[in-house]
């Protein structure tokens, strides 16, 4: 015989009894009647913050929906502003073409006429007059 204090049988009988025990107060705890006021009251927090976060993410659509129609309107803008510059600019290069028009036709008439003055009087050098 070996001289170990708790031999085989006592060790298997205290496992046992630690499981029964360990049974035994899982299932008070099971049948506790303040667990299901527990359980309730859990529902309802998870329920309180499922609605809370359901809320929040309505508002985060309807803000990045205001967003985005507030991203077009002012795309819309800018595009009408690009639009009005390009036709100013267009305005202005028709002007100054118009103008630089007027310019070249005075000057080829300022040339024609210093031109004409000038065989009008070699005409007149010749003639004698």
């Amino acid at each position: 015989m070996s001289f170990q204090t708790p031999d085989l049988r006592d060790r298997q009988s205290a496992a046992a009894a630690a499981k029964k025990a360990l049974l035994e107060k899982f299932r008070t705890a099971a049948q506790d009647p303040g667990l299901a006021e527990k359980e309730a009251a859990r529902r309802a927090v998870a329920e309180a913050r499922d609605k809370r976060n359901a809320e929040r993410e309505a508002a985060r659509k309807a803000r990045e929906a205001e967003l985005a129609a507030e991203a077009a309107r002012q795309a819309e803008i800018a595009e009408k502003a690009r639009k009005e510059q390009e036709e100013l600019e267009r305005l202005i290069t028709a002007e100054k073409a118009e103008a630089e028009e007027r310019l070249l036709a005075e000057q080829k008439a300022a040339r024609d006429a210093r031109y004409a003055a000038r065989k009008a009087a070699k005409k007149v050098r010749r003639r004698g007059f």
